[in-house]
């Protein structure tokens, strides 16, 4: 679904990224890991087109999309689900819903997502007439994530899901992480939380300094010497 080749991203004169390439199935859970400042969030920021690559080719289901505008990559189906939220704390949360859907034509399409998104947070549509301002962390992080399904989304980008959140909310997020991978959706999920990311995903990218420096499938990414002293606190 997802092929970024050879991607660099400078910020001015930093090298954020250098010669990145990595790949995401359709139906895959794909984790990138790597310590603070590695690239990641560049790299997400990239592949939704928030960021302009100085060299390198972003291919979504076959199509060149690197010079397209991230309205135009919404509209092909990249959900982005940003770090830290970024909900629209004013508005309430059907509103920070239907913002998610902007790029959605159909009225029935929205009907659906908005059933969707009720469906696996039941929560949110207790919430939905409550200002964003007043969520719990949890509940923040929910509404973030189906806002990002809600434009009909084929790949979520998920940066730091986790970030913030206590254990026991930390254990809710990525219970819906599982969900959505067992109704098909194919996400790219950046995560601080190394361990928990490994748990979900099929396969996973290690970032340092922007460059790639190790992937694998996921389960022998655990029993990796590297990640398991660098990554998972184990000697």
């Amino acid at each position: 679904m997802l092929r970024v080749e050879g991607l660099t991203v400078h910020y001015g004169k930093i090298r954020a990224l250098e010669r990145v390439t990595i790949e995401v199935g359709r139906g895959e859970v794909v984790a990138v890991i790597g310590r603070n400042g590695a690239g990641k969030t560049t790299l997400l920021k990239a592949v939704m087109g928030l960021v302009r690559p100085t060299t390198g080719k972003i291919m979504f289901m076959g199509r060149d999309i690197t010079g397209l505008p991230p309205w135009v990559r919404a509209e092909m189906g990249i959900g982005y689900v940003p770090e830290g939220r970024r909900l629209f704390p004013y508005l309430t949360v059907m509103e920070n819903l239907l913002m998610g859907a902007y790029v959605v034509r159909s009225r029935e399409d929205v009907e659906r997502g908005l059933q969707t998104v009720f469906q696996l947070f039941p929560i949110l549509r207790e919430r939905r007439n409550q200002l964003a301002r007043t969520l719990s962390g949890g509940e923040g992080e929910m509404l973030a994530i189906a806002r990002g399904l809600m434009s009909n989304a084929k790949l979520l980008l998920m940066d730091e899901p986790s970030l913030g959140l206590a254990p026991i909310v930390v254990k809710e997020v990525f219970k819906v992480i599982k969900r959505l991978k067992e109704r098909g959706v194919t996400i790219l999920l950046v995560e601080q939380n190394a361990r928990k990311a490994l748990e979900v995903a099929d396969r996973c990218y290690v970032l340092e300094t922007g460059r790639v420096v190790f992937h694998s499938d996921a389960k022998s990414a655990m029993e990796h010497p590297m990640v398991k002293k660098a990554y998972l606190g184990i000697e």
